[in-house]
């Protein structure tokens, strides 16, 4: 013991601004290191304590909690806030600690320090140490107040007696012995005890640099940035106890007075002792009693309201549960759930029917904190609350996204703002990030940076040891190029190092007093709520209770398109509303509509996998949709699972029990275990087990430890012999439980899911049109989910009609029977526009240009703004009907400048008091001064209107070339058929992606569309090697393929051969351009007009021939020009002389082409 240096100042990773050592890392490193003890001392934070403290134990090494805290004194000369280092002696101290660390988040003014006030106030069960460099004497002694120095430290004893410790270290930073010296003099001249620390921050000298960029990266800052503070040494490493020995052997009291420091500090945390939220309850009750009398008059109400009749059946199994619940302590916990789910409700905020487990609680369900009735579906309450097994139970709750954040207020309102937060959690350095910090501290280029991120795959979970071995390019450019090398070797070093903290969406802590009785809390900047300091599973260790208030999106739809349902309805309507209880879930239309595996939109069945799955197992019950959700997972589509259960129900294959006695219990899945209830109910009925012990049972299968699962087989083996099951069948029915178990799913989350699928099943079933406009409204900032979602409507023959200034919503609407396309989904155009036009609207519609830019305020409104609103085609009311849509919208762009002035003068006259005698400007008034403008190629415009609306919705790009490439590709995408024959298909191609081949190859996937329908597109490695350079979003793409049938989508899919670009079409297949000319256009002015738009040059040397077809009204003369006027086609030419020459007039000629 007298051999050993306690490290007292150590940061690890969780620091953030600092540190690079894990946890792990550190308590091995003094485990390797013979070190009895090692503190944590984090700056201002105490993120993982617990980890820390856990940690240690597990490893036999007392941990020493503290933290590194920023100070302000009254005597401080310069902005930066100094420091001390602040260590837990005993229980009472490490709870004061909790609040020092609190306190510098929570305190009105001074974010990020406290006052010396705030560190006297809670001193009891706390050692000071004066924090060395930096160090709140450092403050003092560098500027040569050596005096006030001494006066800060002699307060300091005065407070903290003999728990104040000068801190000094040995790292080889600047002045540091000079400081060493002064502060020795200031110990000795007042009997203060000396302490050697080594301010440690990472593991080995070697990690030096990587340290240095890990600081860079937090500061903003790149390493050789000549004005950046260098605050660190190579030498702030986890020395050994002989190498910290050595350094202070002039000073062997400084090592012994960090022995006494590590003796004195002995915190025992409480783990694991629950402390449950207060729950007010009415005089004359127990929480208990007020539990069970809401129990059962929910049960009551429900036996009403849905029909239930065996009432004994349900009444027993209420009191059962109900005396668990209360025998463990947990009624509160049921109480305070039950208040904020009938909240929610009675403010219409849509609550999910439950999900996980706790949807097995008939308590639950009688409280109408669950939806699903769990002795209908066959739930059990153990699988949720085991009496068996203490611990605490875990709803958790979906909430619409809309009204999640207003539930959680009520919740922090009812039990107080200092008793409840949200759950910090911490970012990780995650393997692409982490090239673009390490590359930007480095001063590498940024198309460097970005070049080889993006050649990490964006996966969850993709490391940079994963990307390396699939990516051979990237391989090569790392082993090839030295700044990319280096790059790497440093990212290495740095992924998964704790970067930045967040908050769980859903996750939050009640106390029943203030948090910090209990834990830290850490308040953002940006924030001014506070998150605990401790992360989901810790602040659980520490003994409060978490709520998971998710949030559900599809909840969100439901109630969007009910509404949109109901509004349509009317309050006239003879039909009644629609709620979700009115929702008939055994209607044998959704199940006929489901098993054509059209399920866009439904939630959990719109995967490819999903509906093949659909298609095979047909299902006609919720029961099997239950199913469906279970089966959709690799463990029983890997098993055979899946095939027995889909043989059995279609008669292929005898339906098979293990034993007679299962029969109950697998009737429902065909004789196939599938749900971790089944494999519960099956010890229960073959081997005698309570549901709490076959729970116990199902979770030492889960783990698979050879002793726990010796264990059970023995007791199993030992009930079934009861029941006369011989030793064989038993062993070989627990072997086939051990498999199931691996992957059966709990039933208690499928059903309720389930549920949901079917309820949105119903409403695309008898209402598509308003469950697709709810769909869409959900997803607006979602581009490639719209566009999934427009081609379904069109697939249902729903009209998705343009965006209208006049008739749009912010969000999707319901326009008898098409939807209307919303407002809030045009690029460009915020939330706050949106209110202007909608609040000007509401008086009149608009019925000009002008006339809106001056009732809306174009000045507030931007001219982006305008121009998204032109460009999204939403101001096409205000052309001419009889005008084509790339006219209307070039008519209005170039009215834009004139109408914006116009509104603007209109309002400084109006803010100067004049009047108009004539009553304004007329709507038809021409103030547009300039030259006029050509108008917008069909192209132009349709482009346009993608960038704004992120999909073309008035026409389509293949509208223009259809005539063109017709030679090549006859049919349009809805017209193909499947076959073995090669052939030329064309589209826009869209949704790129990529997958590796077994040979670690790319494989190329991407969408090409036309006007009438989609198809997929697959592109073997050896042909995307060819064609990757042709292969763009947005281009249009020819492709030679062959249709196959595709099984997941029951359409077809396209293997493709041979991609060309239009370019290359029109190089290689067209030969002429000709122009068709009459009398009237003949002469001087002809050639004027072909120069004119031909760009002309006395010799062209283009790759296409241009002729002139004469019609003098007699007869037709071809006429070819020479080659000094042969031009290279493209879309502008065309477009040009079209406009000249009139668009009939304007035809291609085509070389000979095979086509389909």
């Amino acid at each position: 013991m007298d051999n050993f240096t306690p490290h007292l100042h150590v940061h690890s990773e969780y620091s953030v601004q600092d540190g690079l050592l894990s946890i792990k890392q550190l308590v091995k490193l003094a485990a390797e290191r013979n070190m009895p003890a090692i503190a944590l001392t984090d700056r201002n934070n105490m993120f993982a304590a617990i980890k820390f403290y856990e940690s240690c134990i597990a490893n036999g090494i007392k941990p020493l909690i503290g933290a590194e805290v920023s100070i302000r004194h009254a005597n401080a000369l310069r902005s930066e806030n100094s420091r001390i280092v602040v260590l837990a002696k005993n229980t009472e101290g490490y709870e004061n600690l909790i609040k020092i660390v609190s306190e510098i988040y929570l305190g009105d003014e001074h974010l990020g320090a406290v006052g010396e006030e705030t560190i006297f106030r809670n001193k009891s069960g706390l050692i000071v140490l004066s924090g060395g460099l930096s160090g709140h004497l450092w403050d003092l002694l560098e500027t040569g107040h050596t005096q006030k120095a001494r006066e800060l430290a002699s307060r300091w004893k005065n407070e903290f007696g003999d728990s104040y410790y000068i801190e000094i270290t040995r790292t080889g930073r600047p002045n540091e012995e000079t400081f060493v010296k002064e502060s020795i003099e200031i110990a000795v001249e007042l009997d203060v005890p000396v302490v050697a620390t080594n301010d440690v921050c990472f593991a080995q000298s070697a990690d030096y640099e990587a340290h240095e960029a890990r600081v860079c990266i937090q500061e903003g800052r790149t390493l050789n940035d000549s004005r950046r503070v260098r605050r660190y040494s190579e030498f702030q490493y986890v020395r050994s106890n002989e190498e910290m020995m050595d350094l202070f052997s002039d000073l062997p009291a400084s090592i012994a007075n960090a022995q006494q420091v590590a003796i004195r500090c002995s915190s025992e945390l409480k783990l694991g002792t629950y402390h449950l939220p207060r729950y007010p309850v009415p005089e004359g009750f127990s929480l208990e009693q007020l539990l069970e009398s809401k129990a059962e008059r929910g049960l009551l109400e429900r036996f009403a309201n849905e029909k239930i009749t065996d009432h004994k059946q349900y009444q027993t199994r209420l009191s059962y549960e109900l005396k668990v619940i209360n025998q463990m302590g947990f009624a509160g916990y049921f109480l305070i759930v039950m208040e904020f789910i009938a909240w929610s409700r009675s403010r219409e905020i849509p609550v999910g029917p439950g999900r996980g487990s706790g949807s097995g609680s008939l308590v639950a369900y009688a409280l109408k904190i669950t939806n699903l009735d769990p002795i209908r579906y066959g739930l059990l309450f153990e699988r949720f609350l085991n009496p068996e097994r203490v611990s605490m139970p875990d709803f958790d709750i979906d909430f619409c996204m809309d009204g999640r954040d207003e539930v959680i207020r009520h919740v922090s309102e009812l039990y107080g703002s200092e008793a409840v937060s949200q759950i910090i959690t911490f970012g990780t350095m995650a393997a692409k990030a982490v090239v673009r910090d390490v590359a930007r501290v480095q001063g590498k280029p940024y198309s460097l940076a970005d070049r080889v991120s993006k050649m990490i795959p964006f996966e969850v979970g993709m490391t940079l040891t994963k990307a390396m071995s699939e990516n051979r390019e990237l391989a090569d450019f790392a082993r090839h190029d030295a700044d990319v090398s280096e790059i790497m070797e440093m990212a290495f070093k740095l992924e998964g190092v704790v970067r930045n903290v967040g908050r769980h969406a859903g996750g939050v802590v009640i106390a029943p007093t203030d948090l910090t009785d209990f834990v830290p809390v850490f308040v953002e900047e940006e924030s001014a709520s506070p998150v605990s300091q401790f992360d989901k599973d810790d602040v659980e260790k520490a003994g409060l209770v978490k709520f998971d208030f998710l949030g559900l999106k599809t909840l969100t739809i439901i109630k969007w398109a009910i509404d949109l349902i109901n509004q349509d309805l009317g309050s006239d309507s003879i039909e009644p509303k629609v709620s979700l209880e009115s929702i008939d879930i055994s209607n044998s239309e959704i199940y006929e509509r489901l098993r054509e595996a059209k399920t866009v939109g439904i939630f959990q069945l719109e995967s490819r996998g999903m509906k093949d799955l659909i298609r095979r197992l047909l299902p006609d019950s919720i029961e099997d949709i239950i199913a469906l959700v279970a089966l959709f997972r690799p463990g029983p589509l890997q098993s055979g699972a899946v095939d027995d259960y889909v043989d059995r129900k279609h008669g292929r294959a005898k339906i098979e029990y293990p034993h007679p006695l299962l029969e109950p219990v697998l009737k429902s899945t065909y004789g196939v275990v599938l749900y971790q209830e089944q494999v519960m109910q099956t010890a229960q009925v073959l081997a005698g087990f309570s549901l709490g012990q076959a729970d116990l049972l199902r979770r030492a299968m889960g783990k698979k430890k050879p002793e726990e699962m010796a264990k059970v087989r023995e007791q199993f083996l030992e009930g079934s012999s009861e029941r006369d099951i011989p030793s064989d069948l038993a062993n070989q029915i627990f072997d086939s439980l051990e498999k199931f178990a691996g992957y059966a799913f709990n039933k208690s989350h499928s059903a309720t899911y389930a549920l949901i699928s079917v309820q949105t099943a119903w409403l695309k079933t008898f209402y598509p049109a308003h469950f697709l406009a709810a769909n869409l409204s959900a997803e607006m900032q979602n581009t490639d989910r719209i566009l999934t979602l427009v081609s379904e409507a069109r697939e249902l023959e729903i009209k998705v009609l343009m965006p209208s200034i006049n008739e749009s919503d912010f969000h999707f609407t319901v326009d008898d029977g098409d939807i209307r396309y919303g407002l809030g989904a045009i690029k460009g155009l915020g939330e706050a526009a949106i209110e202007m036009i909608v609040e000007a609207r509401s008086q009149s519609s608009f019925e000009s240009l002008r006339e809106f830019c001056r009732r809306v305020e174009a000045k507030k409104l931007g001219r982006r703004a305008l121009e998204a609103l032109i460009n999204s085609g939403s101001m096409d009311s205000f052309g001419l009907e009889s005008g084509a849509t790339n006219e209307i919208r070039s008519e209005l762009h170039k009215e834009l400048e004139a109408a914006i002035k116009s509104a603007e003068q209109i309002d400084r006259d109006a803010k100067a008091g004049m009047v108009d005698l004539f009553g304004g400007i007329e709507s038809g008034t021409d103030l547009y001064s300039g030259s006029p403008t050509q108008a917008l190629s069909v192209l132009e415009t349709l482009e346009k209107e993608r960038e704004s609306l992120g999909l073309f919705l008035s026409g389509h790009p293949m509208d223009v070339y259809s005539e063109e490439i017709c030679s090549l590709c006859p049919r349009p995408l809805d017209r193909i058929e499947s076959g073995k024959k090669r052939q030329w298909i064309a589209g826009v191609a869209s949704n790129i992606r990529f997958m590796q081949s077994k040979q670690g190859k790319p494989i190329c996937f991407f969408t090409l569309s036309d006007s009438r329908a989609f198809i997929e597109a697959s592109v073997p490695p050896e042909c995307y090697e060819k064609c990757a350079s042709t292969i763009r979003g947005g281009d249009i793409l020819l492709v030679e393929s062959e249709i196959q049938p595709d099984r997941f989508t029951n359409g077809l899919v396209a293997r493709v051969q041979n991609v060309i670009s239009i370019d290359e079409y029109r190089e290689k297949f067209i030969h002429s351009i000709v122009i068709h000319v009459n009398e009237k256009c003949w002469g001087a002015g002809l050639v004027d007009a072909l120069k004119a738009n031909l760009d002309f040059e006395e010799v062209m040397q283009g790759r296409h021939r241009l002729s002139l077809l004469y019609d003098d009204g007699v007869q037709e003369t071809t006429i070819s020009l020479g080659e000094n006027w042969n031009v290279d086609l493209s879309d502008d030419l065309l477009f040009s002389l079209r406009s000249a020459f009139g668009q009939d007039n304007v035809k291609l000629n085509y070389v000979n082409v095979k086509s389909n």
